[in-house]
């Protein structure tokens, strides 16, 4: 699976964002160690933070059908779905990403599938809190 492949198919699930408070859609697509790609858009709600970004829809949409090996994920966003920007994941996901992934994790934030930015899970979330902190 080729990051382009990744970022089109982020781009696809961008169009199914619910955003109607914001404007600002987005979308993800997560892949996993079987090549499988899960995709995800954010979901508004009126009282705010019942909100669901994208990122944590494609990991939850993986992890409730079983996946528990990802590889990387592409994120795309813009206001009223126009991308003129790089969207990098908000705190929630990168901590939501941390649960499930190691540091290597690849992170893509694309404007388009030739223009994008690749990032390691470590270099958004150093010295994060992980499930290993809680071990004795």
């Amino acid at each position: 699976m080729t990051n382009r492949e990744l970022i089109k198919s982020a781009i696809l699930a961008m169009q199914n964002a619910y955003a109607p408070y914001s404007g600002f859609k987005v979308g993800a697509a997560l892949l996993t160690a079987g090549n499988d790609i899960y995709t995800g858009c954010n979901v508004e709600n009126a009282a705010y933070s019942p909100t669901n970004c994208a990122e944590r829809t494609a990991f939850f949409k993986a992890i409730s059908e079983g996946e528990r090996a990802f590889i990387k994920i592409a994120i795309v966003g813009g206001k009223n779905g126009i991308i003129k920007d790089y969207v990098p994941p908000c705190g929630v996901c990168r901590q939501v990403i941390r649960e499930f992934c190691d540091d290597d994790f690849i992170i893509i934030v694309a404007k388009s599938e030739n223009d994008y930015k690749e990032y390691r899970l470590i270099d958004l979330l150093p010295e994060s809190f992980g499930a290993n902190m809680l071990e004795d």
